[in-house]
């Protein structure tokens, strides 16, 4: 059995990335689902592995770490020999910590939000998050102009962090018709050897 436990949601795009970034770093984990509707993440037994009531988990023998990105520096930090992922050169370490920010600022508030409100009826603003989240993605397609990946020439957790929102984007009524180099680079992602997708669900523009 595994020392790596992910407690996660099928649906979650923050569980998402980091079962996404284990797979590509070929790493076993055992997976533990946790029921967000029927308030699992509230009872005290989570609470005890992270005081914010949320998923992701990730316990790595006696190390509890809670928080996605946390976990996806802590993976990369421990388990990628070569640190690509999360290189250890300054100034490109700096660029991926800059759009690890945009995964939990902008995206976390644009289509991330925008989706969080047709598939678990949160009560939010649709059309604002709608509304960041297309200034985000005008944004982050021009960034790509000419370019393969976010914050590297090659692939880091700068682009696993971002990922999973923005492709399930039209899920939450945002089109990513007209982000041509945002399609592109989400092909690139699902290209890497030991890509796994996250579950869709047949709602907003994705029904």
């Amino acid at each position: 059995m595994s020392q790596l436990k992910l407690y996660r949601h099928p649906l979650s795009g923050h569980s998402h990335r980091v079962e996404l970034f284990l797979s590509l770093l070929g790493l076993d984990a055992e997976m533990i689902d946790v029921n967000l509707m029927a308030g699992e993440h509230k009872l005290d037994e989570f609470l005890e592995k992270n005081i914010f009531g949320q998923v992701p988990v990730l316990e790595d023998g006696d190390i509890t770490l809670a928080d996605s990105n946390a976990i996806l520096v802590y993976l990369a930090s421990q388990y990628d020999y070569e640190h690509t992922w999360l290189p250890i050169e300054p100034a490109i370490a700096a660029e991926v910590q800059r759009f690890l920010s945009i995964a939990t600022g902008p995206i976390a508030q644009g289509p991330a939000t925008a989706r969080k409100i047709n598939l678990f009826g949160a009560r939010l603003d649709h059309v604002k998050a709608i509304e960041v989240a297309h200034n985000t993605l005008t944004t982050l397609d021009e960034h790509l102009e000419g370019r393969d990946w976010l914050a590297a020439d090659f692939p880091t957790i700068a682009d696993i962090a971002n990922y999973s929102y923005i492709a399930h984007a039209p899920e939450g009524d945002v089109s990513l018709r007209h982000y041509p180099n945002i399609n592109v680079w989400l092909q690139r992602i699902e290209d890497l050897p030991g890509f796994i997708p996250l579950q869709s669900s047949v709602i907003g523009l994705a029904a």
